[in-house]
């Protein structure tokens, strides 16, 4: 039971891996864009979260109400003023802009609310649990492995069955034509990375209540995004739930052998994945 407990907790921690990748997935999906500050901007969102919570008082879910249209605002202006800038056949602009905004971030960070660790208290949420068939589960891993499925059941419909998909699609296929049928390609990139940060506002939050962060935090979660969405398939979204919980799972299993192996397993999987199958384990197809 030990192992099967360890299994589990792997998939439910999956969940939150999968909210750490979904909006990296989302942005390179549309637009080709690879976000160094995307781990930052899940700090941000749990910054947010916890200047929310402490102000006004209320549960750090409902904070989520504050700052998922925040984040989502940040991330369309940010988008329309800066990024669409870089964007174009050489790779290279992008990502120094994003590591320069990463730099920023984590210096905004520390001067804001220094270099101490912080956390959300989400009060009985942290610790209350469940038993299922001998297992005991934790309710706050349940909940954030379940709005992992409602968002990226939700971000799947949005990019398959509506119009606003379509045109996401249509511009990421092609920016020439799509400008033709008079869709604006940069608004239609501000929508995309306003979405991508709505959807890290929610990760951030759960991060926040989950464990404590500091100002350098993100780059551990910029990693495990990026493994998270190369385990799974580049633009694929299910694929990144199921490569977050196959990094999860690798965590877990590792840490139960040892526990200064949990963090090398993960790496250890994602390199594995990535020998065997360079384009991920379910590479985006057009559709």
């Amino acid at each position: 039971m030990d192992w099967v407990n360890a299994i589990v907790q792997g998939v439910l921690l999956g969940g939150l891996y999968a909210l750490f990748a979904a909006g990296l997935s989302l942005i390179f999906g549309v637009m080709r864009l690879v976000n160094i500050a995307h781990g930052d901007f899940i700090v941000l969102s749990a910054y947010l979260g916890l200047t929310v919570v402490t102000s006004t008082g209320m549960h750090p879910l409902l904070a989520l109400i504050i700052v998922v249209p925040t984040m989502a605002a940040i991330g369309y202006f940010l988008q329309r003023g800066i990024l669409n800038q870089t964007l174009g056949d050489d790779i290279l602009p992008p990502l120094l802009v994003t590591f320069g905004l990463s730099v920023i971030l984590q210096n905004l960070f520390l001067a804001g609310y220094s270099a101490d660790p912080q956390k959300m208290d989400a009060g009985a949420l942290e610790t209350a649990s469940v038993s299922v068939a001998g297992l005991s589960l934790g309710i706050l891993p349940l909940l954030t492995f379940g709005i992992a499925i409602v968002v990226i059941a939700s971000l799947q419909y949005m990019f398959f069955c509506t119009s606003l998909g379509r045109a996401f699609r249509a511009v990421s296929d092609n920016q020439d034509i799509a400008q033709l049928m008079g869709l604006n390609k940069r608004h239609m990139f501000g929508l995309a990375m306003g979405i991508a940060l709505g959807v890290t506002a929610i990760a951030g939050i759960l991060l926040g209540i989950r464990t404590s962060f500091d100002p350098t935090a993100g780059s551990a979660r910029l990693i495990f995004g990026f493994e998270a969405v190369i385990i799974g398939g580049l633009g694929n979204l299910w694929g990144t739930l199921a490569g977050g919980i196959i990094l999860g799972v690798a965590q877990t299993i590792g840490a139960k052998i040892d526990p200064g192996w949990q963090l090398l397993s993960g790496h250890i999987a994602f390199l594995i994945v990535l020998a065997i199958r360079p384009q991920g384990l379910f590479p985006r197809v057009s559709g």
